[in-house]
C-alpha cells in the first residue's frame, strides 16, 4: 500500500487558496466576528455592572426602608406618648376644674345656709321683740286694771325668764 503523497502543485494551490481564504476571513470576517464578540463581550459586562448597581440598590433601599421604618416607629411612639401625657393632663385638668367647681359649690352653700342663718336669727329677733312688745302691753294693760295682779303676773314672768 502506497501512501498518498501530494505533489508539489496541488500542495501550492492548495496553499494559495488557504492564504487567499485567510486574507478574506482577516479582511472581512475576523474584524466583524471579533468586534461582534467584543461587543457580547461588553454587553454582558454591562448587564453585570447594571445587575451589581441594581444590587447595591436595593440594598440601598432596603437600608432606606429599614431607616424610615425605625423612624415611623419613633414617630409613633413619639404620638402615643404625647397622647397620653395630654389624656393624663387632660384628666388632671379636669379633676381639678371639678374639685374647683365642688369647692365653689360647697363655699356657696356655705354662704347661703348663713345667709339663711342670719335671715332666720333676724326673723326670731323680730317675732321674739313682737313678743316682748306684746307682753309688755298686755303687762301695761294689767297694770292699769289690777295691782295685784300685775305683780303676779311679773313674778311669773320673771320665774319664767329663770328658767329659760
Amino acid at each position: 500500500m502506497e501512501l498518498i503523497t501530494p505533489e508539489f502543485g496541488l500542495f501550492f494551490w492548495q496553499t494559495i487558496v488557504f492564504l487567499v481564504l485567510l486574507f478574506l476571513m482577516a479582511k472581512f470576517a475576523w474584524k466583524p466576528i471579533l468586534n461582534s464578540i467584543r461587543n457580547r463581550e461588553q454587553s454582558i459586562n454591562d448587564a453585570l455592572a447594571s445587575a451589581e448597581n441594581a444590587r447595591k440598590e436595593m440594598q440601598n433601599l432596603k437600608a432606606d426602608n429599614d431607616k424610615l421604618l425605625k423612624e415611623a416607629r419613633a414617630e409613633r411612639d413619639a404620638i402615643l406618648k404625647e397622647a397620653r401625657e395630654l389624656k393624663e393632663k387632660t384628666i388632671a385638668d379636669a379633676s381639678e376644674e371639678a374639685k374647683a367647681k365642688a369647692d365653689k359649690i360647697v363655699a356657696d352653700a356655705k354662704r347661703s345656709i348663713e345667709l339663711e342663718k342670719q335671715s332666720a336669727m333676724a326673723e326670731l329677733k323680730n317675732q321674739v321683740a313682737e313678743l316682748s312688745v306684746e307682753i309688755a302691753e298686755k303687762v301695761v294693760r294689767k297694770e292699769l286694771s289690777d295691782k295685784e295682779e300685775q305683780h303676779r303676773m311679773i313674778e311669773k314672768i320673771l320665774g319664767d325668764a329663770k328658767l329659760n
